[in-house]
């Protein structure tokens, strides 16, 4: 660890938590329908959005009619995107000629941009034409995000409202989130990556010529592609040298600011934000770790300015913070103390020092340890699954960061929308847990929670990991499941497991040593996905119902403050608490294993 290093982390996060407060500020005003400084700009287009889609801006809508149109909102986007893949071939803005993606592959990519996972088991510049990157998968960036955001409005609403049913419309949060929001602050942001030099063009891909030609032997092959052989019948071999090479580019910024700040995660290029023209230097870097966690954050005081008590906000951004902070500096600890098994000579071990420059495998030199490790933090923490390191190549203690921050459930500023709402559940969970060590009444926010409210609370902390554990499990036992896992052992292992908590948490990012563009993990992760967003988002709709038709309790003697310190310890422990003890046996076999060895 430098001196160097811990500043780029502490300039990180001072800066992210500076954000904060005008960010959220401004989407409050916007949830409540208040003006915001881009009304008058945006109002007629929020109007004719409602003439032409027949929506009334003032009709409410009950738990159970908010979850059918966010739903079949869903359902339509999947399906659409579905046949545009298939059919991509046909369709124009594909100067490349990219031909249909494959059947499994084609659900297994609906069903991630949709859930807001942005999964990717293929790779982007060889298999996406650029229609399909923008009017396929961008929108599905910017419509997955507002959805999440747009369940989130109606829990907040469960609490500040009381003895009705409506919270709100589906279809109002939706528009507002996308056009006051998302669009605004993802037009400003890719004009900044175009100025770093990310692409945005419609033109077709670049050669550019080689200053060092590379020559290979290749296999001679007839015209049926099978090999020629000699007069003594073994394969001739041609010398072949390559002096060109073909550079992939593309609309790429557009779809990178969207990306970035709706926690979505998908790379335009297969290498995702380690390509150069996806991050191609270190202030497009900082920026976009800034964009992952940006809006996440924000939303903790929009929550606090909504429910009347911004203390309330700042001590769910509180603990947050605390918890990514500690992974980030273990991370940083692990990453910078290298691999034992490539300790150099006379490197002093007991030091710490196992790894002269730590371990810089996997990662780009041009962001070094510091910054790799916190976009392994943040984009885990989030469920963005971005990378711009390779996550595989960590070593087990750096890589269990990643991994453990996702098993947590995602709250840790979490996707837009879907973290908050699950922090918010663990902190009913949190009061529910001390209400019963102490004696004082199960209250948060003045709505008393009762069984309804834990059954719902329980299910969103038990189908997560129900479903990796299972799917994991039958990965790791079965033929079709081991027959893409290269890696043999613990590690191995952690590649399956890392899969699916990526999968069945909607954050997208992987161990890259399995292969997953398979029909077994592309229908079982298809599977996981739908479970780990929409399996999550009608239990947390029923709660919101729930609380809303309840009375506002007066606070009193025995209602337990959740805005202070003490509060804010505990939250932190009961996440702690119920991932380790979901996941531990899980992680003793991967990377614990791994470390040990």
């Amino acid at each position: 660890m430098t001196t160097h290093g811990v500043l780029q982390i502490t300039l990180f996060f001072v800066v992210l938590v500076a954000l904060v407060k005008p960010l959220g500020w401004y989407m409050a005003r916007v949830f409540e329908g208040k003006p915001a400084g881009l009304n008058r700009l945006l109002a007629p287009v929020e109007r004719l959005i409602y003439r032409l889609c027949g929506v009334r801006e003032d009709e409410e809508m009950n738990w159970q009619r908010y979850t059918v149109a966010m739903l079949l909102f869903s359902l339509v986007g999947l399906i659409v995107l579905y046949l545009q893949q298939r059919i991509q071939g046909f369709l124009p803005l594909n100067p490349q000629k990219l031909g249909a993606v494959s059947p499994d592959s084609s659900l297994n990519t609906a069903v991630s941009f949709t859930t807001n996972t942005n999964w990717q088991g293929y790779g982007g510049e060889t298999t996406m034409s650029y229609l399909t990157q923008m009017l396929g998968l961008a929108v599905h960036n910017f419509v997955s995000a507002a959805a999440g955001i747009a369940i989130l409005l109606a829990l907040i609403r469960g609490f500040t409202r009381r003895s009705v049913e409506g919270l709100g419309n589906f279809w109002v949060d939706l528009t507002r989130s996308t056009l006051y929001v998302l669009l605004p602050l993802s037009f400003i942001f890719a004009l900044i990556l175009v100025a770093q030099g990310v692409p945005q063009t419609f033109g077709a891909y670049k050669t550019a010529k080689l200053l060092q030609p590379t020559s290979y032997d290749q296999a001679v092959l007839d015209q049926s592609g099978n090999p020629v052989l000699d007069e003594q019948g073994r394969p001739k071999r041609e010398k072949v040298t390559v002096t060109e090479q073909s550079i992939a580019v593309g609309p790429a910024a557009s779809q990178i600011a969207i990306k970035q700040l709706g926690t979505n995660g998908g790379g335009f290029f297969n290498a995702n934000s380690a390509h150069p023209l996806e991050n191609p230097t270190p202030l497009s870097n900082f920026l976009e770790m800034i964009a992952i966690l940006l809006i996440p954050a924000a939303l903790c005081y929009t929550f606090g300015l909504m429910v009347g008590d911004t203390k309330q906000g700042w001590a769910i951004l509180a603990a947050m913070t605390v918890v990514l902070v500690m992974f980030t500096a273990g991370g940083y600890w692990a990453e910078s103390a290298g691999n034992p098994m490539a300790a150099g000579a006379g490197v002093d071990q007991a030091a710490g020092n196992l790894q002269p420059g730590g371990n810089m495998e996997g990662k780009e030199v041009r962001f070094g340890i510091a910054n790799s490790v916190i976009w392994a933090a943040a984009t885990t923490a989030a469920s963005n699954g971005s990378v711009n390191s390779m996550h595989d190549s960590y070593t087990p203690l750096g890589g269990l960061v990643p991994l453990l921050l996702m098993q947590f459930g995602e709250v840790i500023f979490g996707g837009v929308g879907s973290g908050l709402y699950g922090m918010l559940v663990f902190a009913i969970i949190a009061v529910f847990v001390a209400g019963l060590m102490v004696g004082r009444t199960p209250e948060y926010l003045g709505k008393k929670i009762e069984a309804y409210e834990m059954k719902m609370a329980s299910l969103l902390i038990l189908i997560m990991p129900i479903t990796v554990l299972i799917f994991t499990a039958v990965a790791v036992v079965t033929d079709i499941g081991k027959a893409s896992i290269f890696n043999p052992g613990a590690h191995g292992f952690s590649e399956v497991l890392y899969a699916f908590t990526s999968m069945g948490n909607n954050n997208g990012s992987a161990f890259g040593g399995l292969g997953a563009n398979t029909p077994f993990y592309n229908l079982t992760g298809s599977f996981a996905m739908l479970v780990g967003r929409f399996w999550l988002a009608v239990p947390t709709l029923a709660l919101a119902g729930s609380l809303a038709k309840k009375k506002r309790l007066p606070i009193g003697v025995g209602t337990l403050p959740t805005h202070t310190p003490l509060f804010v310890a505990w939250l932190i422990g009961v996440i702690v608490i119920v991932g380790a003890l979901t996941f531990f046996p899980a992680l003793a076999l991967g990377p614990i294993a791994e470390h040990f060895k």
